[in-house]
């Protein structure tokens, strides 16, 4: 690695540990504010007002940190997951939450088409909504391409509807609007449909242990099904480059003559890996579950992912200046605001239908 590019990395690792302590903070915990969510909010800072001054040779180190040290951190995410995990929710969460984020996703590109927002911010704020939030994000901006500032713009709606849902849910669970809901039933719901981990830990938390361990279950069941997603959007993107394609080798042919331009297929490797670290987890638990060495060494693998994530959010956020949050204008949060309409209503009819059918 060359010297500017390691200069590039020690920036972002600097601001990615003030916004690991900010996270820390007692009334940013009670927020349930990340520090994934801290590092973008002080990468968006700097970028509107100090980035001008960081040299263009130390770039090379901010897309390391926003690209390698990503998929990196997505594939050690996966040490957190296990299929007894989703043993353990029962057919209906994890049905319920298979018709979410399928649900999601292509009621995302269809409003997308509607509203007539780019592509590429449709398909990261879909998934971005459907699975996990920032980290789903990050996952697709790869397979995508897009531009690092509609990441973060998309992750910025994230954030956003899913910090309003952490604290609408325990309000409306104290109010008597879930009464008709067992325990494990807020739990798929709350895990089914809120945005990020930690949004589902805070709202779980504040309604109670059992609801809170239910709800983070099948969050992270939800999780486990990036993998699927983040192949199938490869798989059509593809398929639409390669029409793409052959479309203009007809103009072309028609008019000069010219010969078959050709892309090459993203495959999302780190998705298999994810899959793969998830399959290993798994035999531990089986096997050494409750073993001292076994949950000191995964504690540590959550510090390492959570951390290079944070690196990779802070990175998109050194991105993302004002005048492209202007230009993106309202459309991202537009969509971001009725896929939120059809999680909280469309969850809770699920939820209230299926879970007394399935069990």
């Amino acid at each position: 690695m060359k010297k500017e590019t390691i200069y590039g990395v020690i920036l972002i690792t600097v601001i990615s540990v003030i916004a690991w302590f900010l996270a820390m903070i007692p009334a940013v915990k009670a927020l349930s504010l990340s520090s994934l969510i801290m590092g973008i909010v002080l990468g968006m800072l700097f970028a509107n007002t100090y980035r001008s001054r960081v040299p263009e040779t130390w770039e090379p180190g901010l897309k390391f940190c926003s690209k390698r040290m990503l998929r990196l951190g997505i594939i050690l995410y996966g040490f957190r997951l296990t299929f007894q995990d989703v043993l353990a929710v029962g057919v209906s969460a994890v049905v319920i939450d298979a018709i979410i984020v399928a649900g999601t996703i292509l009621l995302g590109v269809w409003l997308g088409r509607m509203i007539r927002l780019d592509r590429d911010s449709t398909l990261l704020t879909s998934t971005g909504s459907a699975i996990c939030g920032a980290a789903a994000v990050l996952g697709a901006e790869p397979i995508v391409r897009a531009s690092q500032h509609k990441a973060a713009i998309a992750v910025s709606t994230v954030v956003i509807f899913g910090t309003i849902s952490m604290f609408l849910y325990p309000i409306a669970y104290r109010a008597g609007l879930f009464d008709d809901f067992t325990p494990q039933q807020i739990g798929i719901y709350t895990g089914a449909t809120l945005h990020e981990v930690a949004h589902v830990v805070g709202a779980g938390n504040a309604m109670g242990e059992q609801i809170a361990t239910s709800a983070l279950i099948v969050k992270m069941v939800r999780v486990m099904m990036l993998v699927p997603v983040l192949l199938t959007m490869s798989y059509f993107l593809a398929l639409e480059a390669a029409r793409r394609n052959t479309a203009e080798v007809a103009v072309t042919d028609n008019t000069t003559g010219g010969t078959e331009k050709k892309k090459k297929i993203i495959v999302p490797w780190f998705a298999f890996i994810f899959l793969l670290m998830i399959c290993v987890n798994s035999f531990l638990h089986a096997y050494f579950g409750g073993q001292e060495w076994l949950t000191a060494s995964l504690k540590v693998i959550e510090f390492v992912s959570t951390f290079m994530l944070t690196m990779a959010m802070t990175a998109l956020g050194c991105d993302t200046s004002m005048a492209k949050f202007r230009q993106a204008g309202a459309r991202p949060f537009v969509l971001a605001a009725l896929l939120y309409v059809w999680l909280v209503a469309g969850g809770y009819l699920l939820t209230r239908f299926i879970v007394p059918v399935l069990g």
